[in-house]
């Protein structure tokens, strides 16, 4: 079955065609830990989850890359400011490695608590300045850079198609915008950013450089580790919107810049979790956090569930009503997606003699229906509205790899124990049939495992069993 993904590059719909068939490079950009996510960070990695899922469930051998942002990001985007982990460690008081070892746990945590699957590769910023540095030399030999009292900046201007991403050329790229952060009169561009931070002599973390002691821009560490475990070119790109317009931008112009070749096939971006119409920031103060949805008294699941709901290119409006001590709160699209997740583990814990898709054939043609919106740009809500229509504890379990609901914890059937071995004798017989297309014979020994008190599910995992 096809797979169709939104790239944003080229603002269309295309059948996806990896490098490699059978194989995937996924890279994510990951959390700056300097402090906790919020659930509108989380929004955005657990779209990346899904789409990871996603692409296994097609059959993909999936290779998922997110960093660890541990040092030089700053407080704008566009390099101004204070660098985030340098406020963290003048906040708490602690070491910047403290800091970021405490917040990348915190993180990870956080992932478990929404089922989000760890990436294969979590690597840290700190941990790649080498290849950040030959990065920028090799940029730097090819006459894409020049040097001014603050570091190494990144020649926009010698990039024809710079600015392809966010759909607007370096004209276009107003003084205006950017001049307000611009603290380098010898900046030549307000679109040039910085590779490499050399009068910064009072940062906590430095490097010897080619260019003098300092610390690596955000932008060349997404790049440098990108390439280090994908490849100079792969396959998908994801972040979310705020990506676009500067630091997905800058990405592609220096990686297209150093290597010569196209950086990313698919760019893919999530849309904001707003609150009161309004992005959710850490800046904005009194941000949720997953601790923050289980102090109120929710499962972090529900907020997956909640999330499933929405298109991840679609806005996802969160109206969070805080109690008067500050910490707790809620949400009443939390509680109904709280409910409705309640009552979907109760309808699949119980028996399955209410199953409506009665044969092997139907299974298949409701399954289908479901993959289809799932390899249409990743339509989760279709694919939900579909699971419910069908109305198939079978047909839930068999999703559940993408859902990542945790129906085998959470809607345990009852009963369920070890099958005798002539019983899983017919189970077998019957996957043989399926594989087959058999349908006429695995329904027979479906009934035939149901005459001896057992039934039967199929999931991508293979069959699985409970005593009736």
């Amino acid at each position: 079955m096809d797979f169709f993904l939104y790239n944003t590059l080229t603002r269309t719909r295309e059948k996806f065609e990896p490098m490699t068939p059978g194989r995937v490079g996924l890279y994510t950009c990951g959390p700056t830990v300097y402090n906790y996510a919020h659930i509108g960070n989380l929004r955005t990695f657990l779209f990346e989850d899904l789409l990871a899922r996603t692409l296994k469930l097609f059959g993909y051998d999936v290779t998922h890359v997110m960093n660890i942002t541990d040092v030089g990001h700053m407080t704008s985007d566009a390099d101004a400011g204070e660098d985030k982990m340098a406020i963290a460690a003048e906040r708490e008081k602690k070491d910047p490695y403290q800091i970021a070892r405490f917040y990348e746990e915190a993180f990870v945590t956080d992932l478990a608590r929404l089922n989000i699957r760890r990436p294969d590769v979590l690597p840290r910023a700190t941990e790649h300045v080498a290849e950040m540095i030959a990065l920028n030399r090799q940029l730097e030999e090819k006459g894409f850079t020049y040097t001014t009292r603050e570091g190494l900046y990144f020649d926009t201007s010698k990039v024809p198609d710079y600015g392809k991403l966010e759909k607007k050329n370096l004209a276009e790229q107003l003084v205006g915008a950017r001049e307000d952060v611009n603290i380098d009169p010898d900046k030549r561009h307000p679109a040039d950013f910085v590779l490499w931070f050399s009068n910064k002599p009072n940062h906590i973390m430095n490097w010897e450089s080619p260019w003098g002691v300092g610390y690596p821009g955000w932008h060349i560490e997404c790049s440098a580790m990108s390439m280090k475990y994908l490849g100079e070119t792969f396959d998908i790109h994801c972040g979310g919107i705020d990506h676009i317009p500067v630091h997905n931008t800058n990405e592609i112009a220096q990686s297209e810049a150093a290597t010569g070749h196209p950086f990313v096939h698919y760019w893919m971006h999530a849309a904001f979790l707003n609150m009161g119409g309004k992005k959710v920031s850490k800046s904005a103060g009194g941000f949720v956090t997953v601790q923050t949805l289980v102090d109120s008294g929710y499962d972090p699941l529900a907020y997956r569930y909640l999330c499933l709901q929405a298109h991840y290119r679609s806005p996802l409006d969160f109206a969070w009503e805080w109690n008067d001590d500050g910490k707790t709160g809620r949400a009443e699209s939390l509680d109904n997606a709280a409910g409705g997740l309640k009552r979907l583990y109760e309808r699949l814990a119980s028996s399955n003699t209410d199953e409506p898709l009665t044969t092997d054939a139907a299974f298949e043609e409701a399954r289908s229906d479901v993959m289809t919106h799932l390899g249409d740009d990743l339509n989760l809500p279709k694919a939900v509205a579909t699971l419910h229509t069908y109305g198939s504890p079978r047909l839930w379990r068999a999703f559940d790899p993408v859902l990542g609901l945790d129906f085998d914890k959470n809607a345990a059937p009852r009963g369920q124990t070890t099958a005798p071995s002539d019983v899983q004798a017919l189970v077998e017989e019957r996957e043989t049939a399926r594989k087959s297309r058999d349908w006429a014979r695995s329904d027979a020994l479906r009934k035939q495992i149901s005459e001896m008190g057992w039934e039967v599910a199929d999931t991508p995992q293979g069959p699985t069993l409970k005593q009736r």
